[in-house]
């Protein structure tokens, strides 16, 4: 008998625990990414950073995460370590953001860095993320590029 794969509310418990009291720190926040995407000058990244959410991920808005989901290229490693679990959850709970699904897939060296903080419970959490979106119909175009990336960087 094939294993069950986990249900999307417990993919969102593991997530929630994995990155609770992750903190924005000095990274790069929603507003502010969107500022670099712009090529803002100082002055302007530093006002966007100050509307930027910065101590608890999971207060981000559905609405800001949908309407900021092309930034995440833009993030350093502190900004994308705070702000991918509310991207991931929201996803699972409202409707999936490929953009997220392409950020965790589509990997090169550069990208990489962005994952270099998490710690092996936020990786695993990850995983089982992409495993659960690997059997899901809606993602069947991104399918082979989730087996890609589980089978090449997001390991157990």
């Amino acid at each position: 008998m094939k294993k069950q794969s986990q249900s999307r509310r417990e993919v969102c418990d593991k997530i929630r625990a994995a990155f609770a009291g992750v903190r924005l720190e000095e990274g790069i926040g929603l507003s502010e990414a969107r500022g670099f995407d712009d090529n803002a000058d100082e002055k302007t990244l530093t006002e966007h950073r100050k509307r930027d959410e910065k101590h608890d991920w999971a207060a981000i808005s559905s609405e800001s995460l949908h309407r900021y989901s092309d930034v995440l290229c833009f993030f350093d490693s502190k900004g994308m370590r705070f702000h991918l679990p509310a991207f991931m959850t929201d996803g699972l709970i409202t409707e999936l953001n490929f953009s997220v699904i392409s950020c965790l897939t589509h990997l090169s060296d550069w990208s990489l860095k962005k994952f270099g903080d998490f710690t092996p419970a936020q990786r695993t959490a990850v995983r089982a993320y992409l495993l659960l979106l690997k059997d899901d119909d809606n993602c069947a175009f991104e399918k082979p590029q989730i087996e890609m990336a589980l089978a090449d960087y997001w390991t157990k």
